[in-house]
């Protein structure tokens, strides 16, 4: 079984956002994969489903960004998988350009509020995670009010090719291993 988390924030007002783009890809394979979202436990939605023949768990955490890993790690403890193995982290990355995919088996937080929350929950850097670029922050911005922004009309093809790349890295990972997922996205 595998766990697939989308990172972003609850409330409607952040649909769409920069930083919201873990829970558009958790859509994206949801609507994919012919499953629906429609649990709530674990801080988070969550749907199960198959893919590639894989049981899998989808979920978009409800408790904010910076406090994702409190549902991570009550995902991984109440399904009692391996997140060095079985769990999959999506989310934004604003050191790629707009659309690039990063596949990593493990890495340090790197900056990002959600990802460093899950370290410390998980007690490991070790688990398989893809980045979604959306684009460093133009100078003179801030930081917050630049990931809880909206795409540019130019960039939303590329967007929504990425996130269609990151249902189907998804699928590959399942199906047979990281590295071919890497090696296809990277």
């Amino acid at each position: 079984m595998f766990i697939i988390v989308g990172l972003g924030n609850p409330e409607r007002k952040y649909d769409g956002t920069r930083h919201n783009i873990g829970f558009s890809a958790i859509t994206v394979i949801a609507d994919k994969y012919n499953i629906s979202m429609d649990i709530k436990k674990h801080k988070a939605v969550c749907g199960k489903g198959y893919i590639e023949g894989q049981k899998v768990i989808l979920a978009m955490p409800q408790t904010y960004m910076n406090l994702s890993g409190e549902s991570v790690r009550e995902l991984v403890d109440y399904y009692k998988i391996d997140p060095e193995r079985e769990l999959i982290v999506i989310y934004d990355d604003i050191n790629l350009a707009p659309g690039r995919l990063r596949i990593r088996e493990k890495g340090s937080a790197g900056g990002h509020n959600g990802i460093k929350n899950i370290i410390s929950h998980l007690g490991t850097q070790v688990f398989p995670r893809i980045r979604i670029g959306v684009g460093e922050k133009p100078k003179g911005w801030d930081l917050a009010d630049y990931v809880l922004g909206r795409f540019a009309k130019d960039e939303e093809p590329v967007i929504r090719e990425a996130l269609d790349n990151a249902a189907e890295a998804c699928g590959i990972i399942v199906d047979d291993e990281i590295r071919t997922a890497m090696n296809k996205f990277n």
